[in-house]
This record gives C-alpha cells, structure tokens and sequence, in this order.
C-alpha cells in the first residue's frame, strides 16, 4: 500500500494482524547556532534547518480518530512544531506492545532526531497531515 497522508498510516494499521502502537515525535524546525550564510538563506527560503524535539506521545489506534484531532490535542500543548516524525510499534501474539515499550521506542526516535541518523525510517508530515520525504 502507497502511502501518501495520515488517512493512510491509519487505515494501513488497522490491517496488521497484530495491535499497532503508533509513536509520535513532533518537532519544530530551526537554524542551527552553528548555521553560516548560506545556512541561513536556505532556511529563510523553507530549506534546510534542523529539527528539534518539542513533545513525544504514542497512541494506540483505538485512540486516534483522525490527523486534525492529533493537531488539536498537539495544540493543547503550547508547543510550536513543523513535523511530526511517526513509527508503528507492532504488538506480538495479539498483545499490544507495552507503554515502557513505547518509553524506550520514543527514546530512539528523539535520539535518531536529535543526530539526524536515518530520519527516513520514521514517517513524516506537516501540519495538514501530508507526507514529507527527507533529502
């Protein structure tokens, strides 16, 4: 299945045979301290920067309704973000995978997000829930 928006994630989770635990990492993009010109005007265009972590959170389906109610309740937050980094945490034998689980699965994301190691394994999308590639 192609995925193309969050529509999509969800109703490709709901067709796993085992319970989806949906991980999310939303992020504001900045200018690094360390930035030279270039950097900056890249930036001022809507190109490059970096991403920071602002809030973690993981969901189960049965939770999640859809993408404008994830940036409704991101909302309640007082958090800015750009992004929001995804990854599906599979359960085993029927059993949905526990909340210490997604402790240590959202660790790894913000860890992977903070260096910049293989963003391209997570999921992402902007604020109208569409689909971002990194390059």
């Amino acid at each position: 299945m192609s995925l193309s928006n969050f529509e999509d994630l969800l109703q490709a989770a709901t067709q796993q045979p085992d319970p989806q635990r949906l991980l999310f990492v939303f992020a504001k993009k900045e200018l690094p301290d360390d930035h030279v010109p270039t950097e900056a005007e890249n930036f001022q265009a809507g190109l490059g920067g970096a991403l920071t972590p602002v809030v973690c959170v993981d969901k189960t389906l049965e939770a999640l309704s859809d993408f404008a109610a994830l940036v409704k309740e991101s909302e309640q937050t007082g958090q800015h973000w750009d992004v929001v980094l995804v990854a599906c945490m599979a359960g085993k034998n029927g059993v949905m995978p526990s909340a210490s689980e997604a402790d240590q699965g959202l660790k790894m994301m913000v860890s992977a997000i903070q260096t910049g190691a293989k963003l391209s394994r997570f999921l992402a999308f902007d604020r109208a829930g569409d689909l971002l590639q990194f390059s």
